[in-house]
């Protein structure tokens, strides 16, 4: 079970690097704003999905005395 979160967190870095790498593509291109909105609005909710399965993880398998 544990190896599937560390699976989850993993994809869910690379998803994360993928937008932001995105949006900077976007950005140097000088594409369009909107789409750099929707592109920020993503990475945002994807950094909050990852960050939330670390919790988890944390607190399901963390060592407890």
């Amino acid at each position: 079970m544990q190896g599937a979160y560390n699976i989850l967190i993993f994809i869910g870095l690379a998803v994360v690097a993928f937008i932001l790498g995105w949006g900077i593509v976007n950005m140097f291109r000088g594409g369009d704003p909107n789409m750099s909105q929707k592109l920020m609005r993503a990475r945002v909710i994807a950094q909050a999905i990852v960050v939330l399965l670390i919790v988890v993880a944390m607190y399901v398998f963390g060592t407890r005395s």
